[in-house]
């Protein structure tokens, strides 16, 4: 009975023993699955969300931001416009001799030249001259004129006047002179005023109140020294005036003497010459007295004669290498006419411009020449309504000194 039931009972136990081992299997089998799929989870993880940025916008001291979550695009006609490209590099192109291009600035010099032309007898101004009239020579060089035109305009004028302490005829010269100058001033003009003997002094500065000159001459009664530096004065007056720019000139009333000044002669006409744009008139002082002891007898007399003959070379120098003219008046009702010419000579003029053939700009001392000629060529004629011919004097600067080129 025993061994029955247990032959009886074994086949379940094995059954069931299957049915185990089949449901083991599967287990298995789907933990393997399982384990499979969170190795490749762990293998490859999820992209994650990127971390939020701090807002830039948000104060020191909290509160809240700019939403920074978008991204604004800027419209097409508000993006940035992209840089140009570069322009392409210029070709070389070399000359025969392989020397790159290179750029040369020539300076041409110019030349301009006041021209009067007076009647000898009256000082006349002689008006209606055309180009064709005018011949420029340059160190003998004829120059082609390039610029005409009759100039009449307001002066600017330093006035020079000699005070010192010698014999009041001159004096009373110089102050007769200075006051005819200054009558025949127009408002736009502006005239200074300087006196010397030993040392130079400005009485009145440039103005265009004629009142003021009056009064400024009427002040010269007493003079300090006898000494007179004629030099030493024209040496500081052409330095004033070159620091004016355009047309300048000088009216020099002096007796032409000078005694103590510190440079000489040669010096004072080298600084005459190579200023430019100054024109000098010089009107002389003291002729009453030289008429009154001119005829004494004695070395005294002889040498002061010498002395004064001298000064009047020297005013005649001064006067014609600028283009001025010199006055030699012996009484005072002389006065008005020199100064009237000494006016229409300023105010009336003829303009020549030119280009020097001569180009180089050395500091070299050019002499100039001006002619006047007809259609043919031939020196010109003036004559009045009677047909008789009168003679003629132009009015020009001697020279003029080339510019110095720096290097």
């Amino acid at each position: 009975m025993l061994v029955t039931t247990e032959v009886a009972m074994f086949p379940t136990s094995l059954s069931a023993l299957a049915a185990r081992r089949s449901s083991g299997f599967c287990c298995a089998l789907l933990l393997l699955l399982l384990s499979a799929s969170v190795l490749g989870r762990a293998q490859n993880p999820p992209p994650q969300p990127p971390p939020q940025q701090p807002d830039q916008a948000a104060p020191d001291a909290g509160g809240p931001g700019a939403d920074s979550g978008t991204i604004a695009l800027p419209k097409k006609k508000e993006a940035p416009e992209e840089a140009p490209p570069p322009a392409p590099a210029e070709p070389k192109i070399k000359n025969p001799e392989g020397m790159s291009n290179f750029s040369l600035r020539i300076e041409v010099p110019e030349v301009t030249v006041d021209v009067g032309v007076l009647l000898e007898k009256t000082h006349q101004f002689v008006p209606g001259l055309k180009p064709g009239n005018f011949r420029v020579y340059e160190d003998g060089a004829e120059q082609k004129v390039m610029g005409f035109k009759r100039v009449e305009a307001p002066i600017t004028a330093l006035l020079i006047c000699e005070f010192a302490s010698t014999n009041y005829s001159f004096i009373i010269d110089m102050r007769n002179a200075a006051f005819s100058f200054a009558q025949q001033l127009r408002p736009q003009d502006y005239v200074a005023l300087m006196t010397f003997d030993m040392n130079t002094r400005i009485v009145a500065d440039f103005t265009q109140d004629k009142n003021q000159i009056y009064q400024a001459i009427n002040s010269l009664r007493i003079p300090g020294f006898s000494e007179r530096n004629l030099f030493d004065a024209l040496y500081e007056g052409l330095d004033r005036l070159n620091r004016i720019q355009g047309r300048k000139y000088i009216v020099l009333i002096a007796s032409g003497r000078d005694t103590f000044s510190k440079i000489n002669y040669d010096k004072i006409l080298a600084k005459v010459k190579s200023t430019p744009d100054v024109t000098i008139f010089t009107v002389s002082t003291g002729g009453a007295f030289r008429i009154m002891t001119e005829d004494r007898p004695g070395l005294g007399s002889q040498m002061r004669e010498l002395d004064y003959l001298m000064a009047d070379n020297e005013m005649k120098t001064f006067a014609s290498s600028t283009g001025g003219m010199a006055f030699f008046p012996r009484f005072a009702g002389e006065m008005p006419d020199i100064f009237s010419t000494i006016n229409d000579s300023i105010r009336s003029k003829y303009q020549l411009v030119y280009h020097p053939t001569n180009a180089k700009q050395d500091g070299t001392y050019r002499k100039l020449r001006v002619e006047l000629v007809d259609g043919e060529g031939k020196p010109l004629r003036i004559v009045d309504e009677k047909q008789k011919q009168l003679k003629y004097e132009i009015v020009a600067r001697e020279g003029y000194r080339a510019r110095q080129e720096v290097e």
